[in-house]
């Protein structure tokens, strides 16, 4: 099973090398979207050996990062693609469960909210309050059990991210991802991943930054995703509903 492991990065020069390394023990191919960076990320990445890399000449945002992420796997004929996070929140031990939950499974997905680790750290109240909401949502309209519909460490089959068709480039790309897996009756499973907020003062920017704001933003993007064209797909769940299917969770 050829895995690649993508890491999108925006300006992280202090995380990169050092989540680099500890990725290389887990994972002999890793992907870097380097998505615009003008901290010196871009000159750190040219010194490292081994790396697949696409580069973004301007910012285009994190979901933009994760789609190129996808079509590179696509391309490149990689079996599994996992993604994780550069600023230290995920944690590259645990890589190899995420590739031993996919065995039976169409997506697996890091919850920092399915169990409690001895690291886990506070998460921001209004990043709680947001996620809790949203996840209440997808999950009561798409027909989930899910504890955290927005953690970025995940795991896709090849034939997964080819049913998918992500446009969204902002955070809210994981929902448009939640919504067209329901609608393509993907098989989901959750693990839990430790919570690990290591700046809690980080921002998202703009007017992201006003919680009201950002939680109208992912409902749009829930809605919009009802609309989506879809590829045509064969595999995931033979029943009509995710919430059925046996894998999930």
């Amino acid at each position: 099973m050829r895995t690649l492991t993508a890491i999108p990065v925006y300006n992280e020069a202090k995380h990169v090398r050092q989540v680099l390394d500890e990725v290389r023990r887990y994972s002999p191919d890793i992907l870097v979207v380097n998505d615009g960076s003008t901290d010196g990320t871009a000159e750190l990445l040219a010194a490292e050996r081994d790396l697949h890399r696409v580069d973004h000449p301007t910012n285009r945002g994190y979901g933009a990062a994760l789609i190129s992420a996808f079509a590179y796997a696509l391309e490149h004929d990689f079996d599994v693609l996992v993604t994780m996070d550069c600023d230290g929140q995920h944690e590259p031990a645990r890589i190899p469960v995420l590739l031993e939950a996919i065995h039976d499974c169409d997506i697996v997905s890091g919850s920092r909210y399915f169990r409690d680790f001895r690291q886990d750290t506070p998460a921001p109240t209004d990043r709680r309050f947001i996620n809790a909401t949203i996840t209440r949502e997808i999950n009561a309209r798409y027909g989930f059990d899910l504890t955290d519909s927005f953690c970025g460490f995940k795991a896709y089959r090849r034939e997964a991210l080819a049913s998918l068709n992500i446009t969204e480039r902002g955070w809210g790309m994981p929902l448009q991802l939640w919504v067209q897996a329901a609608r393509q009756h993907l098989r989901v499973k959750e693990i839990g991943v430790p919570r690990l907020y290591l700046d809690p003062n980080r921002a998202f920017g703009g007017v992201m930054n006003d919680p009201e704001q950002r939680l109208a933003y992912y409902r749009g993007v829930l809605a919009s995703a009802e609309q989506d064209v879809l590829p045509v797909f064969t595999g995931g769940c033979p029943i009509p509903t995710p919430c059925e299917c046996p894998e999930l969770r």
